[in-house]
C-alpha cells in the first residue's frame, strides 16, 4: 500500500517537473487534440465516396441523402469566399408581405447568404482579366471575378461580378465595347450606320466603290476577329447575324435583362434593312425585335449541366429555402378546388390552381399578334406551344 502512494507521488512530481511553468491547460490541450484530429481526418474521404463520370459526380450510397445525388463536375470553381464588398447580406422575410401575410407560397428557411453583386450594364472600357469563377448561391449560373488593367480604376471600377459563360476559365481576358469602339482598334474601318447612310448622299466612281468594298470588307472581318469574343460587350448592330448570345438589354441605356440562367442562350436572326432593329431569337423560341443599339454579351451563359442535377433528399430543397409544397389532390374540398372526395381523384376537372385559375397549358395572357391590340408589337413570333413545341423538341 505504502509503495504504490510513494509512486504515484513520484510520478506526479517528475510530472510537474518536466512540465514546469509551460504546463498546458485543460482548454488549450482540448484545443490542440480537436485541430490534431481534424488534421488527421481524411481530406479525401468525398472523393473516395464520390463515383466521378464524364459529367456528373455521383456517389455511394453510404446515406439515402446519398443514393440519388448527383452534381455536374465543376473542378475550375473558386473554393473560397467571395470578395467582401461586392457582396450584400441577404435579409429573408418568408415571402411575406409588410403587413406579415404570406404572398409568395413555399419559400422560408434556408442557409444564410449573400448577394452578390452583378454588373449586368459593363460599362467600363478596355481589357478586364478574368481572376476566377465562382459559385453564386442567388443564381443557377456562375459568376467571373474580372479586373480591370487600367491602373487608375478603384472599387467597383477595379473590381466586378459578371455571369460566366460557357468555357470561360482564370485567366480569359474580356472587353466591353459599350461605350463605343476605340480609334485605330482596326486600321481603315468605317463603321457606317444604316439609318445615316440612308439619309446621306454620296457619289463615287465605280473603281474606288470595289476598292474601297474590298478594303471595307477585310477590315470588317478583322474587326469581328477580334471583337467577337465569348464575354466580349457589343451593341447588337455590330453582331452578325448567326451569333449566339446572352444577358441583352431592352434599352441602349439599360442593364441586361434576357437571358440571364444557366445554359440559356439566345440567337441574333437577323438586321432590318431600316437600321432600327434587329431580331433576335430567346431561349423559349420567341422571335421578337430589340433595337439595334442595346448591347449584349457574347457567348452561351456557362453550367448548362444544371437542370440535370438531383438534390437527392427533401432537405436539400430545405437548405435552399424552399419549403414544401402540398398537392390539391390531398387537400380538403374547402382548401382546392382538386380537394376532397374518396381516393385520390380531381373528378374529371381541369387542372387549376389554388385559387381556381387554369395551369398546364391554360392561356391566361396573350400576348403578341394573336393577343389584345398593341400589347406587344415587338413580337414577331410567338414561343411554340402545345403540338407544335411536341413537333420542334
Amino acid at each position: 500500500m505504502f509503495s504504490v502512494q510513494r509512486s504515484s507521488g513520484l510520478l506526479r512530481s517528475l510530472s510537474s517537473r518536466i512540465s514546469g511553468p509551460s504546463s498546458l491547460s485543460r482548454i488549450q490541450r482540448s484545443t490542440y487534440a480537436t485541430e490534431i484530429q481534424q488534421a488527421t481526418k481524411s481530406p479525401d474521404l468525398t472523393e473516395a465516396l464520390s463515383r466521378t463520370s464524364a459529367l456528373f459526380k455521383t456517389y455511394k450510397p453510404v446515406t439515402p441523402g446519398l443514393r440519388h445525388l448527383k452534381r455536374p463536375l465543376t473542378p475550375h470553381l473558386y473554393e473560397g469566399r467571395p470578395l467582401r464588398p461586392l457582396t450584400v447580406a441577404r435579409r429573408k422575410n418568408g415571402g411575406r408581405n409588410s403587413t406579415g401575410r404570406i404572398t409568395v407560397r413555399h419559400r422560408g428557411g434556408g442557409h444564410k447568404q449573400r448577394i452578390r453583386i452583378i454588373d449586368f450594364m459593363r460599362t467600363e472600357p478596355g481589357v478586364h482579366d478574368v481572376v476566377r469563377i465562382e459559385y453564386d448561391p442567388g443564381r443557377s449560373a456562375h459568376i467571373a471575378l474580372l479586373k480591370n488593367r487600367d491602373p487608375t480604376a478603384q472599387g467597383t471600377k477595379l473590381w466586378n461580378y459578371v455571369i460566366a459563360t460557357e468555357g470561360m476559365r482564370a485567366g480569359d481576358t474580356v472587353q466591353s465595347f459599350r461605350s463605343g469602339i476605340p480609334e485605330g482598334l482596326v486600321p481603315g474601318l468605317v463603321l457606317e450606320d444604316k439609318r445615316k447612310k440612308k439619309s446621306g448622299t454620296t457619289t463615287t466612281a465605280a473603281n474606288q466603290g470595289a476598292e474601297e468594298n474590298t478594303e471595307q470588307s477585310l477590315a470588317l472581318g478583322i474587326f469581328r476577329a477580334l471583337t467577337l469574343k465569348s464575354g466580349n460587350v457589343l451593341p447588337l448592330r455590330l453582331i452578325p447575324p448567326g451569333t449566339v448570345i446572352h444577358n441583352i438589354s431592352l434599352s441602349p441605356q439599360g442593364p441586361g435583362i434576357l437571358v440571364r440562367s444557366a445554359g440559356s442562350f439566345a440567337l441574333v436572326m437577323a438586321h432590318e434593312e431600316s437600321g432600327k432593329y434587329t431580331q433576335v431569337r430567346l431561349q423559349s423560341g420567341e422571335v421578337r425585335k430589340i433595337l439595334q443599339d442595346c448591347c449584349a454579351t457574347i457567348g452561351q451563359v456557362g453550367n448548362y449541366l444544371w437542370k440535370n442535377r438531383s438534390l437527392g433528399k427533401a432537405g436539400r430543397s430545405r437548405w435552399l429555402g424552399r419549403r414544401p409544397s402540398v398537392r390539391g389532390v390531398a387537400m380538403n374540398a374547402c382548401d382546392h378546388p382538386h380537394g376532397g372526395g374518396r381516393g385520390k381523384s380531381k373528378s374529371n376537372k381541369h387542372p387549376v390552381s389554388i385559387w381556381g385559375w387554369g395551369t398546364k397549358g391554360t392561356r391566361t395572357r396573350k400576348p403578341g399578334p394573336k393577343g389584345p391590340k398593341n400589347s406587344n408589337k415587338l413580337v414577331v413570333r410567338e414561343r411554340p406551344r402545345g403540338a407544335e413545341k411536341k413537333r420542334k423538341t
